[in-house]
């Protein structure tokens, strides 16, 4: 519910121009994704409708609150959303591996990571986010496998990137969160086995 509410905020952000504060809501919502499937299995409290709930709250977060930072103003920006909004669709409810522990398509969390962060970065350069929308698009429906991103169930380090994701957010300027996360979610993205999935 907490990844919802950031969705919903976040949105309301961007219909009222505060893209900035729409984005930093996502970056809560991307950490807060990563955490929920972590502690409903240390609660023992996974179920069919949890999974549900998840994959709306994604929905909202990652592909509507997402979209919406690509400001469409012309026909061809809003097909853009749309196709972006259709591809986390897509990926949420038709794609499965079939393979424990692996995704078939780019997780959209990752691509709205990256979406966000490239906003801060380039202060908004709706060019520059529009072409990396694109990119994302093809990665999320190219079903490519890529493992599941337990961090919090997983090695050390990995729960460190997460921490350093939290004070990025608390403490950090728009210019280092961004670099921060677009690190994180390019790292994931591009070397998804070689890295990500290592038992170090």
């Amino acid at each position: 519910m907490a990844n919802l509410i950031m969705g919903l905020s976040s949105i309301l952000c961007s219909l009222n121009g505060q893209y900035h504060c729409a984005c930093w809501l996502l970056l809560i919502g991307f950490l807060l994704d990563l955490a929920d499937g972590a502690v409903a299995r240390q609660l023992n409290a996974c179920s069919a409708l949890g999974a549900k709930l998840d994959d709306f709250a994604d929905f909202t977060s990652f592909g509507l609150a997402t979209a919406l930072l690509l400001q469409a103003h012309g026909i061809l920006d809003g097909l853009l959303a749309i196709v972006y909004v259709l591809a986390v669709f897509s990926r949420l409810c038709f794609f499965s591996s079939g393979i424990p522990f692996m995704y078939r398509g780019l997780p959209c969390p990752y691509a709205s990571s990256l979406l966000t962060g490239t906003y801060l970065l380039t202060g908004g350069n709706l060019v520059v986010l529009r072409i990396v929308a694109m990119i994302m698009i093809l990665f999320m429906v190219d079903q490519g496998f890529y493992p599941h991103d337990k961090v919090l169930e997983s090695q050390l380090w990995k729960k460190m990137v997460y921490a350093g994701g939290i004070l990025m957010v608390l403490f950090s300027s728009y210019s280092i969160v961004s670099l921060y996360y677009l690190v994180w979610s390019t790292t994931y993205i591009f070397f998804p086995v070689a890295l990500w999935s290592c038992k170090v």
